[in-house]
């Protein structure tokens, strides 16, 4: 007989939490660019956490407006391709941004390049005070550096910044041992170790990023953001997606 699955609490299991979303769930049902409704959406979503007393930071791709890999397949040289897709994370940060501050709440960006006019320069020390504070903290241009992608830089961030969990929206609830859209029978991981991703090779994020927060004991969830009430419920300490850690 199957355990019975545990409630959520009614407090938030996690203080401190970190967001990854693609550029490309920006889109919506678009091509190209932002959708507004799916940003609100997200803003509204992080309002919720906000308004329970957690503290949230985001880590936002650019694929949505451009690709750095793709184009330096195709001839562009790779650190100028890189460069292009991290500025390309600040337009959506700052569209972020705006959503979230009109709902009320305090944001900020931080950017791993020096933007000033437009964004503050990512320190860390800063960043964890505008999180005391009760400000989102939205962190732009990945790394800062060329051949590493924003997978990565929320690994490194989550770890920088303390956070309890590193969380990665995608379009499925969760990691399955085939693709679900393909294959009937594929099967939903409740929870992976670190080292069983990386050896079956899972793609739930880069290697770089698996290791890192396998070095740290950083725990990661993977869930579906299109799922009503998904971020909140793994906040609270239920039994969404899937978990990866030690």
């Amino acid at each position: 007989m199957s355990a019975p699955t545990p409630k959520p609490q009614s407090r938030p299991k996690y203080q401190r939490i970190l967001l990854k979303l693609s550029g490309e769930a920006l889109m919506g049902e678009a091509d190209y660019g932002i959708d507004p409704r799916v940003i609100q959406r997200i803003a509204r979503e992080v309002q919720e956490l906000v308004e329970a007393g957690v503290q949230v930071a985001l880590v936002i791709g650019g694929g949505n407006i451009f690709r750095g890999a793709g184009l330096a397949a195709n001839g562009m040289d790779r650190v100028t391709a890189d460069q292009m897709g991290m500025l390309a994370t600040v337009i959506n940060a700052l569209a972020m941004q705006d959503a979230i501050e009109r709902l009320g709440l305090s944001a900020r960006v931080l950017s791993a390049l020096k933007i000033n006019q437009i964004c503050e320069d990512y320190i860390r020390r800063r960043a964890i005070r505008h999180l005391e504070k009760g400000r989102v903290v939205i962190l732009a241009a990945g790394t800062g550096n060329p051949f590493f992608t924003t997978d990565s830089a929320a690994s490194l961030r989550g770890v920088e910044l303390g956070v309890q969990l590193v969380l990665k929206a995608t379009k499925v609830d969760g990691v399955y041992s085939a693709d679900p859209m393909k294959d009937k029978n594929a099967v939903r991981y409740q929870r992976l170790t670190y080292d069983e991703v990386i050896e079956r090779k899972l793609m739930v994020m880069d290697a770089t990023a698996i290791v890192l927060c396998r070095d740290h004991n950083m725990p990661l969830c993977i869930y579906n953001m299109n799922k009503p009430g998904a971020l909140m419920n793994i906040v609270l300490g239920a039994d969404e997606g899937t978990l990866v850690g030690p």
